[in-house]
């Protein structure tokens, strides 16, 4: 394993959106999820339960997805709306969906084609492998997604650290039965988004381009 920086591996990852199907080996993987598990969790409860979908079990999970979503039966077990951004959040959302469909050379009224790029998220863009991060529900469930969301971090990094690519996707929380169902996950545990991992495809068009970060300015007070 090649030693990086913490500054080199948080500063080159980037959500990969190809990847080849070469498969993370099971004592590489099994490493980065211990590193995962210390991450800090409010008064330790560790609240993440992590599913990884390979081989078989991720291509049926993937046919079940689209179903789903050629079916519009879409299952949330959060809210999310788009629109729901403003301002300079939406802003980097607009320019971050512009930069991406032109770096595929697909047109703003392209509808067909922004449909399959869609479906490329259900079917995890070719990864070998897809992380599930479902937690318990706790009160209003926001320190508990934090929770989450900074295991993912750790998740992220980790997997950067051994030269594995990455892609947080919303999109694939956007049908937790289906997720459920395939997955035999009680109805208890909620999903909260999905991880595809793999060994980036560096030829690829869709992994052509990285966004850039506002100046800490725009995101930071400082107070003496």
């Amino acid at each position: 394993m090649v030693n990086y920086s913490f500054q080199e591996v948080i500063r080159s990852r980037q959500s990969i959106r190809q990847f080849l199907s070469t498969p993370v080996k099971e004592e590489v993987l099994r490493g980065v999820l211990e590193d995962a598990q210390y991450t800090p969790s409010n008064c330790n409860t560790q609240p993440w339960d992590v599913h990884i979908v390979s081989g078989a079990k991720k291509e049926e999970l993937s046919k079940a997805l689209i179903n789903a979503f050629e079916k519009g039966q879409s299952s949330l077990d959060f809210t999310f709306d788009i629109n729901d951004y403003f301002d300079r959040y939406a802003e980097r959302q607009i320019e971050q969906g512009k930069t991406y469909y032109e770096s595929l050379g697909i047109a703003r009224g392209d509808q067909e084609g922004r449909q399959r790029v869609a479906l490329r998220n259900f079917e995890f863009f070719n990864a070998p492998h897809a992380a599930f991060l479902f937690m318990p529900s706790f009160g209003d469930n926001v320190r508990v997604a934090s929770d989450i969301g900074m295991y993912a971090q750790s998740f992220l990094l980790s997997l950067t650290s051994r030269g594995i690519g990455s892609i947080p996707q919303t999109r694939l929380g956007m049908f937790a039965d289906t997720v459920r169902q395939v997955l035999g996950v009680s109805d208890d545990m909620k999903l909260l988004f999905g991880i595809s991992f793999g060994y980036p495809d560096k030829e690829a068009r869709a992994n052509s381009f990285r966004m850039g970060r506002d100046p800490i300015e725009s995101n930071v007070t400082f107070h003496d």
